[in-house]
């Protein structure tokens, strides 16, 4: 039985990631370990098999006694712990819900629906390292992953309008913080007019007893057009991962053009994006909208129309739920080759945990083959 240990298990995504197992019974079929750098010999969940007490996540030789490391810890710990375990010659397979190793030679991106022919190439060619794609590129194949399968898409630009979790649990406190201070200076009575309304929250998201420890600046009410460092070029980092982590999903070269503006806005859950895709060639809308709708089981095409798209192509609707609705599809005044369509997913499911409980599944089938 594939022995596996977990990292980095109770933060966000760690325990979206113990809940879909626990849903899908994944803990049966494997002998889990857990591991913690503030809660050593502390009780483990109820599916540790060893006693029950956590283990030292720093402990490199307790690590490497599992067959498979399976990582939500983060970054800093990824850069601290993954090259030491390589050195002292442990040759398992770790999975890593982090950045760090994503754009290495030796790392596949894991999206399986989109991307399962790469993941097996991989195997084949003895990849040991797998890591889940950033949210919004993930999020954002596995609605129109179909058109770059078809090879159809030329360029696209993507604007997004991403939720406070994606940012972490510290950030969503602080816009809920922030919400609460918004909510008594703003409470409006008959006798008030909207300007009026609108001039106190103004004064009270300017206000300087306002908590923006974690944004830097008012999100409640407003929005962030910045997400991560500045690149070269004008570009965020997060908006960079658009073309360099899609191409490398998808296996295309050349890569495909890809680009557009990131945008934290006042949602807690589930990001969002526009799309303005340029296709190769003039493609019948409805034979777009049959490639989408065929190309995982998990896409939820909406009818461009108002009633369908204010309420099921948004985060209200998709929130807990691995559904990845587009919508608002159609054809844009640019030329017949340009497409619009909006879509929206929940970044902690398929932007996050699902890729890696799917990749651990994939795991257990190959070392049992």
């Amino acid at each position: 039985m594939l022995r596996v240990g977990f990292t980095g298990w109770r933060g966000m995504v760690g325990s979206v990631l113990l809940e879909r197992m626990r849903e899908e019974n994944d803990f049966a079929g494997i002998e889990p370990m857990f591991f913690s750098t503030s809660n050593v010999g502390g009780a483990a969940p109820q599916e540790a098999r060893d006693g029950g007490a956590l283990k030292d996540a720093k402990n490199l030789r307790e690590l490497a006694s599992c067959e498979v490391l399976l990582s939500c810890h983060g970054g800093d710990y990824t850069t601290e712990i993954y090259g030491a375990l390589r050195k002292n010659g442990w040759k398992g397979f770790w999975m890593d819900a982090a950045s760090t190793l994503r754009m290495s030679d030796d790392a596949v991106i894991v999206l399986d629906p989109v991307n399962a022919d790469v993941i097996r190439d991989g195997l084949a060619r003895g990849v040991r390292t797998f890591t889940g794609g950033n949210c919004t590129v993930s999020l954002m194949l596995m609605a129109v992953g179909g058109l770059f399968r078809a090879r159809l898409v030329e360029w696209m630009t993507t604007m997004t309008y991403q939720a406070a979790s994606g940012a972490g649990a510290a950030k969503m406190m602080e816009l809920v913080r922030q919400m609460e201070c918004l909510t008594d200076p703003t409470r409006a009575t008959p006798s008030q007019n909207a300007l009026e309304v609108e001039r106190m929250m103004i004064e009270a998201q300017r206000a300087l007893s306002l908590p923006t420890k974690e944004f830097g600046a008012p999100l409640a009410g407003s929005l962030l057009p910045w997400i991560d460092r500045d690149m070269p070029g004008g570009q965020t980092r997060e908006e960079w991962k658009g073309m360099a982590e899609a191409s490398k999903i998808m296996g295309l070269e050349p890569p495909v053009p890809i680009d557009g503006i990131c945008v934290r806005v006042g949602t807690m859950r589930c990001h969002s994006q526009g799309l303005c895709i340029k296709l190769s060639k003039n493609v019948p809308l409805a034979d777009v909208e049959q490639i989408l709708s065929n190309s995982n089981p998990w896409v939820r095409l909406i009818p461009n129309e108002r009633e369908s798209s204010i309420r099921c192509l948004t985060p209200t609707a998709v929130s807990g739920t691995l559904n990845v609705a587009i919508g608002r599809l159609h054809k844009l005044k640019l030329g017949p080759e340009f497409l619009g369509a909006f879509t929206v997913g929940d970044q902690l499911l398929w932007g996050a945990a699902e890729p890696l409980r799917r990749m651990l599944g994939i795991l257990r089938e190959h070392v049992g083959n």
